[in-house]
């Protein structure tokens, strides 16, 4: 009885992965999705990136040493990756790296 609330969370979870999953198709299976939704779709991954640059920069001091240095590095390296070989998955985690190895030197 103790361990119920891990099932709990589990159903949940479950619930709420199959309704964001079948949303799409039960709103616009009769009529094309609003303009926004399309353009989302067509730039999610430039988006989610844009966001991830921002958020990463929100708490930079770049008053202090090191003056954003690994923040910086791993965004010049993410865009280096991503004009080479236009995969973004290539570049997030070749520039996540890039990051945590700056973190480890500085």
């Amino acid at each position: 009885m103790g361990d119920l609330w891990i099932w709990e969370a589990i159903a949940v979870m479950a619930l709420a992965n199959l309704l964001t999953r079948a949303a799409p198709f039960l709103f616009f299976s009769r009529h094309r999705p609003p303009k926004a939704v399309v353009f989302v779709e067509e730039n999610f991954p430039p988006i989610i990136l844009t966001i991830l640059i921002f958020y990463t920069l929100s708490s930079v001091d770049f008053g202090s040493a090191p003056y954003g240095l690994k923040e910086l590095t791993g965004i010049l390296v993410t865009i280096l990756l991503h004009r080479i070989f236009d995969n973004y998955l290539v570049s997030i985690f070749g520039g996540t790296a890039a990051y945590m190895v700056m973190v480890q030197l500085l």
